[in-house]
């Protein structure tokens, strides 16, 4: 059976990739893993953009569907002050976002959840996510209208996309929800969107 990052329990052969990765004058060590995204010797383009163009909009970040932590993990180091969580519904994922926080001492939460399954009535200044555009519109389409629901008033959505590859379809989605959306970073086909939350 073939197996998506977004897999609950992956049961795919482990296989791990450490490096080393500087953004913004921080340098981190991080391990990947098999069966999660993005398995690779370095961060995938899109979640790197994310991290380059992010600023706080207040004090909590939630980090959703963080893979092995490198956004989130990033967040946290550029910006210390933020209290940072990270989720990933993949067992693997989670495992792998607390080691590479333990091993670059950066204090932060991991939960495993199903989008927002484990955050009953919790909300966040800042939600970002490199999205799952394979897993389709309609968890997508979730993602973005529960994370309205989860962010304070004035809070962000981040997330980011191929603009042809399914990223036009996410900002209409956020235009909808939200009433603005803007393009926060254009860069080789990858697009930051952001839509803010009113009061």
């Amino acid at each position: 059976m073939h197996e998506h990052y977004y897999t609950a329990s992956p049961t795919s052969e482990i296989r791990e990739k450490s490096f080393k990765c500087s953004i913004r004058g921080i340098t981190l060590v991080l391990t990947s893993v098999s069966g999660v995204f993005a398995f690779g010797e370095s961060i995938d383009k899109a979640s790197r953009i994310l991290i380059e163009n992010f600023s706080p909009t207040g004090n909590t970040v939630l980090d959703l569907g963080c893979g092995y932590g490198a956004i989130g993990l990033f967040i946290k180091a550029i910006f210390p002050e933020q209290t940072v969580c990270m989720s990933d519904i993949n067992d693997r994922a989670v495992d792998y976002a607390m080691l590479n926080a333990g091993k670059n001492r950066i204090d932060v939460a991991v939960k495993k959840s199903d989008l927002f399954s484990e955050f009953p009535g919790a909300r966040f200044d800042d939600i970002v996510s490199n999205p799952p555009i394979a897993a389709g519109k309609k968890q997508n389409a979730d993602l973005i209208s529960m994370s309205y629901e989860h962010l304070n008033p004035n809070g962000s959505l981040w997330l980011v996309a191929y603009h042809n590859k399914g990223g036009s379809s996410l900002k209409k989605i956020m235009e909808q929800k939200f009433g603005n959306v803007e393009d926060v970073c254009k860069s080789g086909g990858i697009r930051v969107y952001r839509a803010r939350r009113g009061f």
